[in-house]
């Protein structure tokens, strides 16, 4: 029989880790909080001033003569965002499904290890390495200056496609075993039993994955700073310079003052809006994904 006095510094102990976890919980929301007033406060007032849907959807951004449309940055971010995730979605879940499902475990974990060092590139080597080789070859056998949209689509496809792939495997491993035991002793082939049990029951998370991957091509910086061209105008193709809105940012926040400081802040609103969305998707269809799998 355990002694009585053990049991009490058990409890107490218990009690100290219980409330450092709460006081850890409750200066992470407060911290998100501060952070959140702060952006907000600094630049809700130049919406206002301007008006939400000038500042928007208005392609006119010269600061120095009062002008605050971000409409070609938003245009810009859009443009390189889905373009990355054209072809480094279908690449990534492809990836996910070899890794998890066709090739042998030392394969797979082979593959796991060089995806997870892919994840921890820096972002400014990824932006060297695309000004670099992939600048240039845009430049020579596409044609235009090579700074573009597709310069940043191939950049962030690949810096992305981490998160696609381990947060895609993730969910496919996590399918019950059952599931695929029953398809097959129903006589059906395992890339019939891939496609319409295994990847159907995993919708859920590859759709997570998917939504996260999205985030993290929208928020990036550096990277896109380095091959985009920076120009703050409509591109017509994906030959041409872009200016993403962290890009728009990072570039003129040592300089602006005034309503210029304030149009920067603003644009973090937007940006922290489209996060804050994308994390509500990410949400649901993970509800979606779980009602679904009770049902």
């Amino acid at each position: 029989m355990q002694p009585v006095q053990p049991r009490i510094y058990l409890r107490r102990g218990e009690k100290a880790i219980e409330k450092l976890l709460v006081l850890s919980a409750a200066i992470f929301i407060i911290v998100i909080a501060l952070i959140t007033i702060f952006i907000f406060s600094k630049g809700l007032p130049l919406m206002v001033k301007v008006g939400l849907g000038d500042f928007i959807f208005n392609s006119d951004w010269r600061p120095s003569k009062g002008m605050f449309g971000i409409g070609a940055m938003v245009l810009g971010s859009l443009a390189v965002t889905v373009s990355a995730m054209v072809w480094a979605v279908p690449l990534g879940i492809s990836t996910a499904i070899l890794m998890a499902e066709i090739a042998p475990a030392r394969v797979g974990r082979l593959l796991g290890n060089m995806v997870e060092l892919l994840a921890g590139i820096p972002s400014v080597v990824y932006g060297f390495v695309g000004l670099v080789v992939i600048v240039p070859f845009i430049r020579n056998y596409l044609g235009g200056n090579g700074l573009s949209v597709l310069a940043g689509a191939i950049i962030l496809g690949i810096m992305i496609l981490p998160t696609v792939i381990n947060i895609s495997r993730d969910s496919i491993l996590a399918v019950p075993k059952e599931y695929k035991e029953g398809s097959l002793a129903l006589g059906a082939t395992h890339y019939q039993t891939i496609r319409r049990v295994i990847i159907p029951a995993a919708r859920s998370g590859i759709i997570t994955a998917v939504v996260l991957g999205m985030g993290r091509a929208i928020g990036e910086t550096m990277a896109v700073v380095m091959v985009t061209g920076n120009s703050a105008i409509v591109p017509g193709s994906i030959l041409e310079p872009v200016r993403t809105m962290t890009s728009n940012i990072v570039l003129e926040m040592g300089y602006a003052a005034g309503d210029h400081q304030a149009a920067l802040f603003a644009t973090g609103v937007v940006l922290f809006v489209f996060i804050v969305a994308l994390n509500l998707m990410v949400n649901m269809a993970a509800k979606a994904g779980t009602d679904n799998g009770r049902k």
